[in-house]
């Protein structure tokens, strides 16, 4: 069922209305990839509360254009860079690596693509290598267990 500002899980009521839209948007994008609804809560939730931090509020942005003070300068630049790159950052939260379980072993995959990035026998060795991927890239590995489910994420 997708949801919308007005009727969203009952999870996402406290938090900020900014992240609660965000998580509600990406809830319902994993909801159409075929999670379950309980998974898309859980990594919608945490996904735009990474979101938010990495997005700062443009209007603190436009109070700190109105400012004298030089050391907001610097800050209102790097948000305002943000903002103007914000569909490519929000893209690039699907940039996340999974490790999961396949037919053979298992495998790392980039999130929202069909193909293996590799394949491995055992899980060790593909966590080993999702950590390696994770921290040289800085992006989150997320690991599922054998049917599916996630069961931890690694992030750089």
């Amino acid at each position: 069922m997708p949801w919308n500002k007005q009727d969203y899980p009952v999870s996402m009521k406290n938090l900020e209305p900014r992240v609660r839209h965000k998580a509600i948007e990406i809830a319902n994008a994993l909801l159409d990839d075929g999670y379950e609804e309980g998974r898309s809560i859980a990594i919608a939730t945490a996904k735009a509360e990474e979101w938010d931090e990495n997005h700062p509020v443009p209007e603190s942005s436009k109070s700190d254009s109105t400012s004298s003070s030089d050391n907001s300068n610097p800050k209102k630049s790097s948000s305002t860079d943000r903002r103007h790159s914000e569909p490519v950052s929000s893209s690039k939260s699907h940039d996340n690596i999974h490790v999961v379980p396949t037919d053979s072993g298992w495998a790392i995959k980039e999130e929202g693509k069909s193909n293996y990035l590799s394949t491995f026998d055992t899980k060790a060795e593909a966590v080993d290598e999702a950590k390696k991927l994770s921290s040289k890239q800085n992006i989150r590995a997320i690991i599922h267990n054998q049917d599916g489910q996630i069961a931890s994420s690694i992030k750089p």
